[in-house]
């Protein structure tokens, strides 16, 4: 592993020096600055499509101990814009590794930054919010400058970056679901997989081109970015909703079913980003620890009279999930599919099932 200096400068002029590490490049990576704050699971993370936009810092400080690898990807290509740690690992040791963490980011063409005071970042992130950062072997000044260009996530289509560009299928279960790819990763299709057959469909899909293929119910992914610049996507759900067809969502399909019911969203200071939240399920009692990844948050009182939730977060009290009253249509904040992150919400993927077999 060659070490190259660097630093990372934020938007509001903090410097973090520390090592360049992954792709061998000249260029600046550039992004919105985000933490996570799982213990394991860094490449599921890394290479989850809804981190298209950010730069993931990790607060566990030892990352890259097990190295990677193809079987937990995500999702075929590296969408985050770059990853900061505490300390690369300098060697792998698991016996199912074939690969280097640094090796693993150099293959995407993916920088990082290591060495760099975590604590101290995520602190920051804390205080003020997530912000747009820039690192690379530049001048501070030029870094900087960077930085403050960064348009952010706020109002910015990064699900066209992500998504699909032709349908595709997996799986071969007893149900016909027709998933929406705003950003899918692969342990979502593998659950849907278990319980359907699966036409991955972009973004764009119209409702009409939906309901040729007469499924039994319809997926909304999760995926990167302001779920209201996501253009059609409302509109189209909204008309599936209507027409009584079985629709379960996922993070930001979440936050787009919320729009399409003529909801609000609005974009939390710094994110959820781990897999340790807990979560109460308002019908059992029950709290889940949960595994998520969003910026954006559904106002649950714009849906007082629409939908009842029936998930809470109980670190902020975010809305977390709801059942649409007088429709087929469910959906959570969370990631039930874990990948990295405990099992607790799997059930919700059965509860589709159900609501597919008209329980």
């Amino acid at each position: 592993m060659t070490i190259r200096e660097g630093a990372l400068v934020l938007a509001n002029g903090e410097v973090f020096e520390g090592e360049l590490l992954g792709a061998s490049s000249d260029a600046v990576a550039s992004g919105e600055v985000v933490f996570h704050t799982g213990l394991t699971g860094y490449q599921e993370v890394i290479s989850d499509p809804s981190y298209a936009g950010q730069m993931v810092t990790f607060t566990t400080p030892h990352i890259g101990n097990y190295g990677s690898t193809q079987l937990d990807d995500e999702a075929r290509k590296v969408h985050a814009r770059g990853v900061i740690v505490r300390e690369f690992a300098r060697r792998r040791s698991n016996w199912r590794s074939d690969n280097e963490l640094d090796s693993y980011l150099a293959s995407h063409g993916v920088q990082g930054i290591g060495g760099v005071d975590t604590r101290r970042l995520t602190r920051i992130l804390r205080d003020t919010g997530a912000m747009p950062g820039a690192f690379g072997a530049r001048s501070v000044d030029e870094l900087l400058s960077t930085a403050r260009a960064e348009v952010g996530t706020s109002g910015v289509d990064l699900v066209g970056q992500v998504t699909t560009t032709k349908p595709y299928d997996v799986g071969s279960g007893r149900f016909k679901v027709v998933a929406f790819d705003f950003g899918i990763k692969s342990t979502i299709l593998a659950c849907l997989a278990e319980i359907a057959t699966v036409r991955v469909v972009p973004a764009g899909t119209t409702a009409d081109e939906v309901r040729a293929l007469n499924p039994d119910g319809v997926f909304l992914s999760n995926g990167p970015g302001d779920p209201e610049v996501v253009a059609g996507a409302p509109e189209t759900i909204r008309t599936l909703v209507e027409a009584g067809t079985a629709v379960f969502g996922i993070c930001l399909g979440h936050q787009l079913l919320s729009l399409a019911l003529g909801g609000k969203t609005f974009k939390l200071p710094f994110g959820h980003h781990g897999a340790n939240h807990p979560v109460r399920n308002l019908h059992t009692g029950r709290v889940e620890i949960t595994s998520q990844n969003h910026n954006f948050c559904v106002d649950p009182n714009s849906l007082r009279d629409i939908a009842e939730i029936t998930h809470t977060n109980l670190n902020d009290q975010t809305n977390e999930g709801m059942r649409v009253r007088g429709h087929r249509a469910f959906s959570v904040q969370y990631h039930p599919e874990a990948g990295p992150g405990p099992h607790d919400s799997r059930y919700l993927f059965a509860e589709f099932a159900d609501l597919m077999d008209g329980n």
